[in-house]
């Protein structure tokens, strides 16, 4: 039997509505540690395998700004005495595992529901990974930006506090592919990537969102002009030569932002309005290339 799959693993479930402790002593899916939390905002912060909710108003439940972002970190069980159909429907496409009326949800329903939901839940988050990082840089990509920046606006929303998205537009990367080759152009990304990472906080996250963009996402900001200035310093930053080849290659840097909430409180909303001002704005930098006779994988290789 695969290891994830060990039932005697004990598995955190956090509880609101109801104390399921007793009713999942005995469950033969798993061996669950219930922690009751009282109210459901409390839920988004509790470590925890899968929540379960018991709740009489699914349509109240569906309406919950929380509940998608909730539902996308961790597997998500509903009971209710109320009706069931059709609003059980909205919980399942906000990505709740699964609906149980509490007249049916018995210890071995119950702790079959939260371990397969647990084990679903494992398997997306392997494949998110799987397909999650741009290979040639090995930063997220454009999806897991995404998915990053809806967790953190959720929790805004709860927390409110100023934060940023930063766009970056590179040109470059077409002339020393054609000078020095496809691998030089992969050393001069890439490298690209490990300058913007070095200039920011852990906290901070830089995404690959095309093969000549790049997005950092300031996950907190003491004010709005601390978004510019932060942009300005890494546009700069990817102004500057690198080394490629034994040679400086430079590269030409356009910059957008978007600011929350000032320009919106969507993660699509934000991304389209930084994309297009670093589309608008003028580029800055550039440099020499060298000659097509440096051409060659192995050098680029080799590079320091």
């Amino acid at each position: 039997m695969p290891p994830g799959l060990a039932v005697n693993a004990p598995l955190q479930i956090a509880c609101v509505g109801f104390d399921a402790t007793a009713l999942l002593a005995g469950a033969e899916a798993g061996h669950f540690v219930v922690q009751q939390v009282a109210t459901p905002d409390e839920l988004a912060s509790a470590d925890a395998d899968a929540v379960l909710i018991a709740t009489p108003d699914l349509a109240a439940l569906a309406a919950w700004p929380t509940l998608p972002a909730l539902s996308l970190q961790t597997a998500v069980v509903v009971i209710t005495d109320g009706s069931l159909w059709p609003l059980s429907l909205p919980l399942l496409q906000a990505g709740v595992q699964d609906v149980l009326p509490s007249a049916e949800a018995d210890s071995a329903r119950l702790g079959r529901a939260l371990r397969h939901g647990i084990e679903r839940k494992r398997l997306e988050a392997a494949t998110r990974r799987a397909y999650a990082t741009d290979l040639s840089t090995g930063l997220p990509h454009y999806p897991q930006l995404l998915e990053h920046m809806a967790h953190l606006l959720a929790l805004r929303e709860r927390e409110p506090a100023p934060m940023a998205l930063i766009a970056l537009r590179i040109s470059g990367l077409a002339a020393t592919e054609a000078n020095l080759g496809v691998e030089s152009a992969n050393v001069l990304r890439r490298k690209a990537a490990v300058r913007l990472r070095s200039a920011l906080r852990a906290s901070d996250v830089v995404a690959s969102i095309g093969t000549d963009a790049f997005a950092v996402l300031l996950a907190w900001i003491d004010s709005p002009q601390d978004g510019e200035r932060v942009a300005a310093k890494l546009a700069h930053a990817l102004a500057r030569p690198f080394s490629v080849a034994g040679r400086e290659q430079g590269l030409a840097v356009s910059v957008g932002l978007a600011s929350y909430p000032e320009h919106g409180k969507d993660a699509d909303g934000l991304l389209r309005r930084a994309q297009a001002q670093a589309t608008q704005r003028a580029s800055i930098g550039g440099g020499q290339t060298a000659s097509a006779a440096d051409r060659g994988p192995q050098a680029a290789a080799n590079d320091a």
